[in-house]
């Protein structure tokens, strides 16, 4: 159990966490655009705006600060192509989405709400969160007598 001053700790400690570089909204960018390449063989910033649901400047604006980063590459008016840096980033991004997405639909939460929490929460995990979270899902696929009892109470 926590006294007062030790969850202030804790949560100067999870604000203090380095958890890269990169805001939730860059990575947010970055899985979009490895669903377009993945479905359509590119992106572009009109698909991009359109997906996420800003201006064209806005995707703009941080196609050039993902460009700086390494993460992909940009030129005005042509596809975006992803480099290796930034596929690898985004089909981790991808794989934590469906980590939480699948927990959350054997909790039972389906849907939108399912797909909304994971949005929401899979960028503050830790990457040490998400392994135990595969292992428990792993687990209970294996014994699914366990997700049947629990989707009776």
């Amino acid at each position: 159990m926590y006294t007062d001053t030790s969850r202030l700790e804790s949560i100067r400690a999870a604000h203090g966490a380095d958890r890269g570089s990169l805001s939730s909204r860059m990575e947010d960018y970055l899985e979009v655009m490895a669903e377009l390449v993945e479905l359509k063989g590119y992106a572009t910033t009109l698909d991009i705006s359109r997906y996420m649901n800003v201006s064209a400047p806005s995707v703009t604006k941080m196609l050039r600060r993902l460009d700086d980063g390494g993460f992909l590459e940009y030129e005005k008016y042509h596809g975006i192509n992803l480099t290796s840096k930034g596929r690898k980033l985004a089909n981790s991004i991808r794989q934590r989405h469906g980590t939480l997405l699948e927990f959350l639909e054997m909790l039972g939460i389906t849907g939108e709400a399912a797909n909304q929490d994971a949005e929401g929460i899979e960028h503050h995990l830790n990457q040490e969160t998400v392994s135990q979270l595969r292992k428990f899902i792993t687990y209970l696929k294996a014994n699914p007598k366990i997700v049947e009892e629990f989707g009776n109470l």
